[in-house]
């Protein structure tokens, strides 16, 4: 039995090092229920990391054109006492706006694909955060917290509703490579581990030595002699619910070995369905790759599941060059708009929310009208919902006439989180736990929820 024992360790420990904290248990057994009847079951987030200006995408600003060249004064943490700033200018769009859809919501032409969609989408033009530097406005949109790190909001959802598949993470992350804050952004903080995200990096092997070592029957033996033993071991120790995690987490690891590689096996998709990502037959890594395996995801339980774009050569942090943005917005714009189409056909739409985001936007202005690049601007920026419980075809907010400033209906980043968790049946205030003597909470002692948006 010894021998049995440390084969299986070995074929575990093989199958799982990419997993930590996989404890199904608390997954399954110790989430709460939700607090109202919620409009969606599961999220993917779809993040685009590095800053998308506002002002080139979702928010059109005639009169920036229009008044391009003209100084502006204020005082912009982006430009307080820099060098080079002392005078600022107004700084027109290189792209063209025009209507899309029944709703007729403005859409750039750098978003030709998703622009058809927007039917669908709850545009918010107003959401402002409270920082403007990359580190601590991508914390804050992912965590609520800008200074100190704190549970994601995946790891959040994770905690209150639980698992549907106990055989796979309950929030998984899909990303090249890491963003602005690290690993910060998906991690669980005070939260159990149970509910931290799981790294999955698109190319041919997302999840390294999945595949088990031994026959299904042989390691199905060796289970159950571990689990004999792992009974008397805790029978010892009555009560220890750590302990308890941990051997639920071994079976755990089994299940996921007969999980993981039919998730990424999209042999079987149409060429139609391969078509509708932008995706080439074998086709391992791109933006696509991460839509379509959002998708399967989601269709085997898991609750939360975030794309990261972080660009193939870069992220949407467009200092030197606006014109950055066309290869980054050609590299998301088909696989998002598919991923839509693909799920509405599905009627998956119905119980699924889609967020899009970024950490902030980018100046409407900078220190010569013809400066290429635009900066930091946290004071205004665009994202929208899509799917269960949203109200398709509309725009919340509005910007000033040259996209500085929020006009009406402001939308912090707490309000954006309220809002999610609200139509995934939480109540953000009511959704806490209890660490170093106080509640804590993802919107921390803010957030309303943004009824505007709902249906």
């Amino acid at each position: 039995m010894l021998t049995e024992r440390r084969s299986f360790l070995r074929s575990f420990s093989a199958g799982t090092v990419l997993f930590p904290g996989l404890i199904s248990e608390l997954l399954a057994g110790n989430a709460a229920q939700p607090h109202f009847k919620p409009k969606a079951k599961r999220v993917i987030f779809l993040f685009m990391s590095g800053g998308v200006s506002h002002v080139d995408t979702w928010d059109p600003k005639p009169k920036l054109t229009e008044h391009h060249g003209k100084e502006v004064k204020m005082d912009h943490p982006e430009i307080e006492n820099r060098p080079g700033y002392e005078r600022i200018f107004l700084k027109r769009t290189g792209w063209s706006f025009k209507p899309h859809g029944q709703c007729g919501t403005e859409v750039s032409e750098l978003f030709p694909h998703m622009a058809q969609c927007v039917d669908d989408i709850a545009l918010i033009r107003s959401l402002n955060s409270s920082h403007s530097n990359h580190y601590n406005a991508t914390l804050g949109m992912h965590t609520g917290s800008f200074a100190f790190a704190r549970p994601s909001i995946g790891s959040w959802v994770s905690y209150g509703l639980g698992t549907e598949n106990a055989n796979l993470p309950s929030f998984i992350v899909l990303a090249p490579k890491t963003p602005y804050a690290g690993s910060q952004v998906w991690a669980s903080d005070f939260l159990p581990a149970a509910h931290q995200g799981t790294l999955v990096v698109p190319g041919a092997e997302p999840v390294a030595n999945i595949a088990p070592r031994t026959p299904r029957p042989q390691q199905e033996r060796e289970l159950a002699a571990m689990a004999a033993l792992n009974r008397r071991h805790l029978a010892a120790r009555p009560g220890d619910s750590v302990l308890e995690a941990r051997l639920r987490s071994f079976e755990t690891a089994f299940g996921m070995q007969m999980e993981v590689p039919d998730v990424f096996d999209f042999t079987k998709e149409s060429d139609a369905t391969h078509a509708l990502y932008g995706l080439q037959r074998g086709q391992t890594t791109g933006f696509g790759w991460q839509c379509l395996a959002a998708r399967r995801l989601i269709e085997r339980g898991v609750r939360f599941v975030e794309l990261i774009d972080t660009g193939s050569s870069g992220n949407w942090d467009s200092h030197g060059n606006m014109q950055d943005h066309v290869p980054l917005a050609k590299n998301v714009d088909q696989p998002i708009a598919g991923l839509l189409k693909d799920l509405k056909s599905r009627g998956l739409l119905e119980d699924t929310l889609v967020v899009w985001s970024t950490e902030f936007g980018r100046t409407p202005f900078n220190n010569t009208p013809d400066n290429p690049g635009r900066e930091h601007h946290n004071w205004a920026f665009s994202s929208w919902l899509a799917g269960a419980g949203v109200k398709p075809g509309t725009v919340y907010g509005e910007t000033d006439e040259h996209g500085i400033r929020v006009a009406r209906d402001k939308v912090h980043v707490h309000d954006f989180h309220a809002t999610i968790l609200h139509l995934m049946g939480m109540n953000h205030e009511r959704l806490t736990f209890h660490h170093s003597g106080r509640d804590y909470r993802l919107t921390d002692v803010h957030g309303d929820v943004v009824h505007g948006v709902l249906a």
